[in-house]
């Protein structure tokens, strides 16, 4: 064991995770341990300043196909009013368009000159209707979204009311008011095939309203997956304010590693998307080399050091929102490196090159609609309701039948590979991995290991 390995542990001993509010003597035994983090990783600077120079990565963009769509028409970009909203406007006003128009709820905090904004909640369909109607633009990027995952379990029907209906709204409005082509703006989290977590349940439950909607063949749709974006981080901005106030940073793990990505090559992702060959089906492009993940650990130590406070490190564990570990099966090792790795190992096997060569592309099977468009129905009455519980319930019963049509129109051999590859895992598996990877097991041919009382049980007894 290294020293700060060592050192991380005495922590975790000493301060064990769950806290909300700590004494004094505790932080100030946190603040000599920090202390001697920070002498034993000298280099937490230079992690840093590696993760802060991600705001200025480019990618190449198809100048000549993007000209053509933008050039003249009429545009319109919900959620403009923020950071990504924002550099996307900034975009879009250098390739010659008509109109230019925001749709958000709140003012933009840098209005981009030229721009018309706009103040509709996307969870009103009239609204949106009235003013897409009114408007009649060639295309809409959609943006506006609850972007914070601690936030969305704390208000999962406004939450899921606003990405998931909301996006419905904006899709089908646009779609009736003649929109040629429309951009949809996800989340590297909805990779999961399955997750409880509500920001990453809604935008997966996006992906699929996407779905829906390009397979009837009358608007042009892609949509692109974010990761983490350095400009509009909701942790450095924690991080740094906890030192500015002389109050414990709180890490959910030391060992945290994430990909980060920057607003301009998230804008830039989002007009790839935009050149995408129209045809009836959704395909999400995301950016194919995100380098080295960041390590959190070294973030939360370089901005620590970076503030001249002795802020202690507080390891609090992980936060409703945030998955712990990943489901086993979530990767296929045969194909890392080549692809995105916002590219699960359902989607892998589908993936091609885009117009850009930084960028790949997945097209998104559209799942059978029926059954799940009653269950969104239902969330939608329960989110107007305001009834977090019963939401959360209707949303998970979602989320699931989700993942039951999405296995059920995967390829077989897909199945089996990573069926395969969870099968040493199954024994560490959380009880939610547990019942993800009965149903691959299912699909794949295999019958079922574990009913959901095995599966809590299992629980229980580790």
């Amino acid at each position: 064991m290294n020293n700060i390995d060592a050192l991380i542990e005495r922590m975790a001993a000493e301060v064990p995770p769950g806290h909300r509010e700590l004494p004094g003597s505790m932080l100030d035994r946190l603040a000599e341990l920090t202390a001697e983090l920070l002498d034993a990783r000298p280099d937490c600077t230079a992690e840093l300043d590696r993760y802060l120079s991600v705001q200025h990565r480019s990618i190449p963009v198809p100048p000549q196909r993007v000209a053509e769509l933008i050039g003249g028409q009429r545009i319109v970009v919900t959620g403009g009013s923020g950071c990504l909203g924002t550099v996307l406007l900034d975009q879009l006003t250098r390739l010659g368009p008509r109109e230019l128009v925001s749709v958000s709820l709140s003012e933009p905090d840098r209005p981009v000159p030229g721009v018309r904004y706009e103040t509709v909640d996307i969870r009103d369909r009239g609204a949106v209707d009235r003013l897409l109607h009114t408007l009649r633009p060639s295309v809409v990027f959609h943006l506006a979204a609850e972007r914070d995952p601690g936030l969305a379990e704390r208000e999962a029907a406004r939450t899921l009311h606003t990405n998931a209906i909301g996006t419905r709204n904006v899709a089908e409005s646009a779609e009736d008011a003649g929109v040629a082509h429309f951009g949809y703006a996800s989340t590297g989290k909805a990779l999961r095939p399955y997750s409880s977590d509500v920001y990453a349940e809604s935008k997966r439950m996006g992906e699929w309203v996407m779905g829906q909607v390009a397979s009837r063949g009358t608007m042009n749709c892609a949509g692109t997956r974010f990761t983490h974006v350095v400009d509009n981080s909701i942790v450095l901005r924690r991080f740094r304010q906890a030192c500015r106030l002389g109050r414990p940073v709180r890490l959910h793990s030391p060992h945290t590693l994430f990909y980060a990505q920057s607003a301009i090559e998230s804008a830039q992702l989002m007009l790839v998307a935009l050149a995408e060959p129209n045809e009836p089906v959704f395909r999400l492009c995301m950016i194919r080399d995100l380098d080295w993940p960041i390590r959190l650990l070294d973030v939360a130590l370089g901005i620590v050091r970076e503030s001249g406070r002795a802020a202690p490190l507080y390891i609090a564990g992980f936060e409703p929102g945030y998955e712990p570990a990943p489901y086993p099966g979530l990767y296929d090792p045969q194909f890392a490196g080549d692809l995105s790795p916002l590219i699960n190992a359902l989607e892998a096997p589908l993936a091609r090159p885009s117009a850009s060569p930084a960028v790949d592309v997945v097209p998104m099977p559209a799942l059978p609609s029926g059954d799940l468009l009653r269950r969104m129905t239902a969330l939608e009455q329960h989110c107007l309701h305001g009834d977090d519980a019963r939401v959360r319930a209707t949303a998970d019963e979602l989320a699931w039948a989700m993942l039951d049509e999405t296995l059920r129109l995967a390829a077989p051999g897909t199945l089996r590979r990573i069926v395969r590859l969870t099968t040493p895992y199954r024994a560490e598996m959380t009880a939610e991995h547990l019942r993800m990877d009965d149903m691959f097991r299912r699909h794949a041919g295999g019958a079922p290991e574990h009913t959901p009382e095995q599966q809590r049980a299992a629980i229980a007894a580790r």
